[in-house]
């Protein structure tokens, strides 16, 4: 699902991790390449278990963790974050600024990088990026191939009525790119921190035909730049996809303008099974891996492994969709679904320790959450009372959750399934449960709109509202189908004023006043919890600083 601002306009978005210099495995010094005797070991491959094969390897068209895992470690974007927060820092741009209104932004490149396809990376290739992005045809319109650009910045050049946030990018010369937009934004430019927003070679995404993209039914078939040719100018490149054996495999990048990465080889080895993950890296086969159970977490300590814990940047909610049933279009029915959850009980029972109770649909590290809203408790005869209320005591629902799956935020989708099934059934409601593989057909009835319930949940991209209830609720066309709700509209609209807004301190406020808005008079779903997760590593694995946006990058990496 954004992320140095201008003096005018700075968030540090420095989220409150105190603790984070405590949580990184170990930092990295100048490479022993570059003539520093630096505490990392030159060499080797560290080979990392990955829950999931990536979907592709283009970034523009990615929408999933394990697709940004790969794709972080071969692209960079304009801006990146500082490791183990959420601040902003400079990239592939040492410099920015704004102007008043914040419409036009002048981004100073550094100079002397190269692809990997040794083609030079210059203003007029960010201008390229930018026009390719907006210019989508076709298939690469559709929300299931372009999210992230749909989400931050809206329409594309052929679509009039629906205008985009971007209007133009102008190469003043080789170092300077000049971006104008439409109106203001509050994540701009962190947003170009995203890896869906990172640069790629103009040679390589003209070579290989990077916007054949093609329908086929509900699914896409995508050019060969995104499956054999991805061309960034990260500190690795793409070596190979081995399928048979679920293996993606990077090699260094010896023209790296940076500090050189000091691993030879990345290889992700895709295991779904988390249990099987957790024997992998036990028996020596893997070096580590993501979202290990937090009932593991003692286990491996004693063992001997890193167990980094990040901060509790996300949400998981129970998504309600206000199409298909019209008694959910009722405050009262919505309202008596969180009274009947045993929040503060799932939060114990499912999930690790430093989980917390959601109030809203961001954590408090967030600009703009509100402290004002009152935690809504367990109250299961309340729940009764609303549904009696509301007409709905007979009220049956048809309630979706994935398998063959680990989320930061749903440890155990099954398990916490099951708590909120077994709480809702006790306040009278009926349930027609539904499982489905996250990437075999959930995901995909989610966006379709067929479930009546459902369990998702959100990893922020950065410090930024917009990015979290933005997101969720900004356009009517969402999860929620919040365009059926006759208030769906009125939510997009005042959020999009608050993104628009200039002013820091009117912007927090309009934020603050939404988020007590969204829990109070419309609720369009129900926050659930917050959730650290953590990241595995053999104790030899050096220079691995763990994110609260999970964007971890191994350049730093050493083994041994």
């Amino acid at each position: 699902m954004v992320h140095s601002r201008t003096a005018r306009r700075r968030w540090t978005a420095a989220i409150g991790l105190t603790g984070v210099a405590a949580l990184a495995l170990s930092a990295c010094a100048q490479s022993e390449r570059d003539g520093d005797s630096g505490a990392g070991q030159v060499g080797g491959t560290l080979t990392f278990g990955a829950a999931g094969a990536p979907k592709l390897f283009d970034p523009f068209y990615a929408t999933d963790g394990e697709t940004f895992r790969v794709s972080r470690q071969m692209y960079e974007g304009l801006v990146g974050f500082k490791p183990g927060t959420a601040e902003v820092e400079p990239a592939l741009a040492t410099k920015w600024e704004s102007t008043p209104d914040g419409k036009t932004w002048t981004f100073t490149l550094k100079e002397g990088v190269k692809f990997h396809d040794d083609t030079d990376f210059n203003a007029e290739a960010v201008c390229f990026n930018f026009e390719r992005w907006y210019n989508q045809k076709g298939a690469g319109q559709s929300d299931a191939v372009s999210q992230y650009w749909l989400d931050n910045f809206g329409g594309f050049a052929d679509t009039p009525d629906k205008p985009s946030l971007y209007k133009s990018c102008k190469a003043s010369d080789p170092k300077t790119a000049v971006i104008e937009l439409n109106e203001a934004t509050s994540q701009f430019p962190s947003v170009l921190g995203f890896t869906s927003f990172s640069i790629s070679s103009p040679a390589a995404l003209k070579q290989y035909d990077a916007d054949n993209v093609v329908a086929a039914g509900d699914s896409f078939t995508y050019p060969a730049y995104a499956n054999e040719h991805p061309t960034g100018t990260g500190p690795f490149k793409f070596s190979k996809f081995d399928k048979a054996n679920n293996v993606v495999e990077l090699v260094r990048n010896d023209g790296y303008h940076g500090e050189k990465a000091k691993l030879d080889k990345i290889v992700f080895r895709i295991i779904p099974d988390e249990t099987a993950r957790k024997q992998a890296l036990e028996a020596g086969d893997i070096d580590g891996y993501d979202l290990p159970n937090a009932a593991d977490w003692p286990g491996l300590k004693e063992k001997g492994f890193n167990v980094a814990v990040r901060p509790a940047f996300n949400v998981l909610y129970l998504g309600i969709n206000q199409k298909n049933n019209p008694k959910l279009q009722d405050l009262k029915v919505r309202q008596a679904l969180m009274y009947a959850i045993n929040r503060e009980q799932l939060v114990k029972s499912q999930l690790p320790e430093g989980a917390s109770v959601a109030t809203q649909f961001m954590p408090d590290t967030v600009e703009g959450y509100n402290g004002s809203i009152t935690e809504v408790k367990y109250d299961p005869e309340k729940a009764k009372s609303l549904l009696a209320e509301a007409g709905a005591s007979d009220l049956t629902l048809n309630f979706y959750w994935p398998t063959e799956v680990t989320r930061p935020y749903m440890p155990s989708p099954k398990d916490i399934q099951s708590a909120i099934a077994g709480d809702l059934e006790k306040a009278g409601i009926k349930l027609n449960v539904t499982s489905k593989p996250w990437n075999g057909g959930y995901l995909t009835d989610v966006d379709q709109g067929i479930p009546d319930l459902f369990m998702l949940g959100w990893t922020g991209d950065n410090g930024t509202p917009q990015n979290w209830i933005g997101t969720f609720f900004g356009r009517t066309d969402n999860r929620f189908n919040t365009s059926a709700s006759p208030w769906g509209q009125a939510l997009a609209d005042e959020l999009a004023a608050a993104n628009s807004e200039p002013d820091e301190a009117k912007r927090k406020g309009m934020y603050e006043d939404l988020n007590k808005k969204i829990m109070e008079e419309y609720l369009p779903a129900i926050p659930v919890s917050h959730s650290p997760p953590a990241l595995v590593l053999k104790s030899d694995i050096k220079g691995v600083v763990p994110s609260p946006l999970t964007d971890e990058r191994f350049g730093p990496a050493s083994k041994g």
